[in-house]
């Protein structure tokens, strides 16, 4: 469907949403709509979008289908991808109604991303959040996390490995340093 790769080459769907939270841009599936539809004008395609509720092993989730489809000589020719997205009935600060209305969105956005073969992998949420754990910030030890750390110290071999670990999660001042060295 040369009509199909027309679409794909010429659509350009800029991230224009940001997320303060993560700090991230990203576009949702009404930015994609707003980019392809004067595009679908142009090639006479048809863009239909369907939804269809689904569960498997006790999951519910909602498939979304776009699917791009042109008339030729009294023929209809059309290519369709589909994506799932599950949806949480019990999602904080949502009723029921936005919980399907967010993963209908949400899967409707990557339908049309592979159909359109959008690529999200450049600042993508999904992409390039750093899902990796944060070493955690490390903070002053109290004075009796600092003596059980000194007593540890000169403890055992399993009480010492138990300071050692310790020591890792702790700032320590001048003074403490001072101490902690003459003890490893």
């Amino acid at each position: 469907m040369k009509e199909l790769i027309q679409i794909q080459a010429e659509l350009k769907a800029p991230k224009n949403q940001f997320n303060a939270f993560g700090k991230y841009k990203y576009r949702n599936c009404e930015d994609i709509l707003e980019a392809l539809k004067p595009l679908l004008l142009k090639y006479e395609c048809t863009l239909i979008l369907e939804d269809e509720v689904k569960e498997v092993a006790g999951i519910v989730f909602i498939e979304a289908t776009a699917s791009i489809q042109i008339d030729k000589e009294g023929r209809t020719e059309g290519r369709a991808v589909t994506a799932q997205a599950g949806i949480d009935i019990n999602r904080k600060g949502m009723d029921i109604a936005q919980s399907f209305g967010s993963s209908s969105s949400y899967a409707r956005k990557y339908a049309l991303s592979g159909l359109l073969l959008i690529d999200d992998s450049y600042l993508d949420p999904d992409a390039s959040n750093d899902h990796t754990p944060k070493a955690p910030v490390k903070v002053a030890p109290t004075e009796e996390q600092f003596a059980y750390i000194v007593r540890y110290l000169n403890g055992t071999d399993a009480q010492r490995k138990q300071a050692l670990e310790a020591m890792q999660k702790y700032n320590f001042n001048k003074d403490q340093n001072e101490i902690l060295n003459g003890l490893v």
